[in-house]
């Protein structure tokens, strides 16, 4: 049986990369990958992009409101058999996305490599990745570090240079006008205090 496999990190931590660096070591082997990312991601468009400027076209981007097992299962038919299923941007999936990836490794026996973020800006779960912390059978933290040298583990947004800690979950960098950065839980709650203290006067 084939696993679901969870790999997340903060901000900047190389999982856009990796994931392309996994689909080119099957490649290299001569097998093959199916690449997926969620249409709400619109940075790239229809691109997994790594913040090296490497870029790679996604086979299947996948609806709000779409079966991931069904499309999977049709574009298998259509194209042939394929080695791993890579995902990108997963913590924008909804939780039924996560249990049809699920069902693809389990029933399909493809495993499902999965890379996004666990939390957001405001340290709240985002839908995707809270499943994928209860049924993954592997979860991997991809490491990162902070301006300050320690290791990161939250996302700061900042909108015109500075951080904020209020609005939408989903903001696309470079598509709303905001930047993300990852931090270590002292800087990020000392940003969140200053901004705190700023709406105040």
């Amino acid at each position: 049986m084939s696993k679901l496999y969870f790999r997340y990190g903060a901000m900047n931590c190389g999982k856009s990369t990796n994931l392309l660096q996994v689909a080119h070591n099957y490649e290299e082997r001569g097998m093959r990958v199916i690449i997926l990312k969620p249409k709400t991601d619109t940075k790239g468009g229809d691109k997994v992009v790594s913040r090296l400027g490497v870029t790679r076209r996604a086979d299947l981007l996948i609806g709000a409101k779409e079966n991931v097992y069904n499309t999977v299962e049709r574009y298998l038919k259509d194209n042939g058999n394929c080695d791993c299923i890579l995902v990108d941007e997963v913590q924008f999936f909804k939780r039924e996305h996560i249990d049809q990836l699920f069902e693809i490794a389990v029933l399909m026996n493809i495993p499902v490599i999965c890379y996004g973020l666990r939390t957001d800006f405001q340290m709240k779960g985002f839908e995707g990745s809270e499943r994928l912390l209860l049924i993954a059978h592997s979860i991997e933290e991809l490491k990162n570090i902070c301006a300050c040298g320690k290791k990161a583990l939250l996302n700061g947004r900042k909108v015109n240079g500075s951080f904020v800690f209020e609005g939408e979950q989903v903001a696309i960098d470079e598509v709303n006008d905001v930047k993300y950065e990852a931090l270590c839980p002292k800087c990020y709650m000392e940003y969140k205090k200053r901004y705190e203290e700023s709406k105040r006067v």
